[in-house]
């Protein structure tokens, strides 16, 4: 069995059902984040595994323990109140507001959980000297809160919640309250102290690279249900619907056709076609398909050799990468992501033809919902 279990989990409010029969399994050590836009369930789902919400049907699994199993009708029924408190004791979390307490210092906030724990006070100094440490704020443990950075309360909040040595750690939006620099030193510490520490980790946000930079997997909702997860890799180049490749990054969504015959299968978008070698069995000849192309998955070319045609809007030139605006014959704006040529930028208004890397873009069946694509990858 896994570290963690969530198996067919149903949270309703009154007559509103917010998640519907969700499933999601970890192993020790895993860091899994929950993504999706607001309103999708990702924090109603972390606060299901704490007891923070009640549940009315599924089954929830922390190492062995039984926090709440399915009955013969598929309802949820709790453990006793004690066995409870010992497995959601066993649990950090780490909120969006922080939520230290203003009256204590850093070292106090920290060494609150041991306390409560009655651990003894010479084991709680030290413990809290080694977590200072390594979320490598030991020389501001007398600093009151007031004090400090936003940074700075970020990491007592995250010494605070693994300084108990939790099985678990859950984290709801811990960024969302920095600035842009400080998200990205943040996420990048969180990720080495959790690889650091080990602690098995849920990280709810809404940002698609904080997600892609801290997780091994990722779990995408929408609607109370989880659309797809995998691996940060599969989830960014093998979507399993569209929705998934629209959420994470950019992606240019065409009609397309399938062209099956004598061996050979063709993707048609608009007069322009590509030989495909990665379709699954279930793509038929004439078949109507939703195509979705990433910026960088484009080939530009100015000379008239086969390509969707296309027209230059405007450009910004971002060092590394160049980033063209571009409007196709049917009036349809994309993205074009290209590596910055040492010699020119593509004037406004010039006409491009736009091929694609078929072993990269993703095909799907017309309404969306599901990857025509064969996946070659052994993760």
């Amino acid at each position: 069995m896994a570290f963690i279990e969530m198996k067919d989990i149903v949270k309703t409010y009154g007559s509103s059902v917010v998640l519907h029969g969700v499933s999601l399994s970890m192993e020790k050590g895993q860091v899994v984040s929950i993504i999706g836009p607001s309103g999708a369930g990702k924090s109603t789902f972390l606060r299901c595994l704490n007891h923070l919400e009640i549940i009315q049907k599924g089954s929830i699994c922390i190492n062995g323990q039984y926090l709440a199993r399915m009955d013969a009708e598929g309802n949820s029924v709790y453990a006793p109140e004690k066995e409870m408190r010992k497995i959601c004791l066993n649990m950090g979390m780490v909120f969006q507001n922080y939520a230290i307490f203003p009256h204590m210092s850093v070292r106090d906030n920290v060494a609150f959980g041991l306390k409560n724990r009655k651990v003894p006070q010479d084991q709680i100094e030290s413990q809290v000297d080694e977590i200072l440490k390594v979320v490598k704020i030991d020389h501001l443990k007398k600093r009151m809160p007031s004090k400090l950075s936003g940074g700075q309360q970020q990491r007592v909040a995250l010494a605070r919640a693994i300084v108990i040595h939790p099985e678990v750690l859950l984290m709801d939006e811990p960024l969302s309250n920095l600035d842009a620099k400080l998200r990205v030193e943040m996420r990048n510490a969180i990720k080495r102290i959790q690889q650091q520490v080990g602690i098995t980790t849920i990280y709810v946000t809404h940002d698609q690279e904080e997600a892609l930079a801290v997780s091994d997997r990722i779990a995408v909702m929408n609607g109370g249900v989880i659309q797809q997860i995998d691996t940060p890799k599969n989830v960014y180049q093998r979507p399993s619907n569209i929705f998934v490749s629209t959420f994470i990054g950019l992606s240019n969504i065409m009609d397309g056709r399938i062209e099956a015959r004598d061996g050979q299968t063709l993707l048609h978008i608009g007069d322009y076609s590509v030989p495909m070698e990665n379709l699954s069995r279930s793509a038929q000849d004439g078949q109507a398909v939703k195509v979705s192309i990433r910026p960088e998955e484009f080939i530009i070319s100015r000379e008239d050799s086969g390509g969707i045609p296309a027209v230059v809007r405007s450009s910004v030139f971002l060092g590394i990468t160049t980033h063209y605006f571009v409007e196709t014959a049917d009036g349809r704006e994309m993205e074009v992501i290209q590596n910055s040529d040492i010699w020119d930028i593509i004037p406004d208004h010039t006409p491009i033809r736009l091929g694609v890397q078929p072993h990269k873009i993703n095909v799907f069946t017309e309404d969306g919902s599901q990857s025509l694509i064969v996946r070659r990858d052994h993760s």
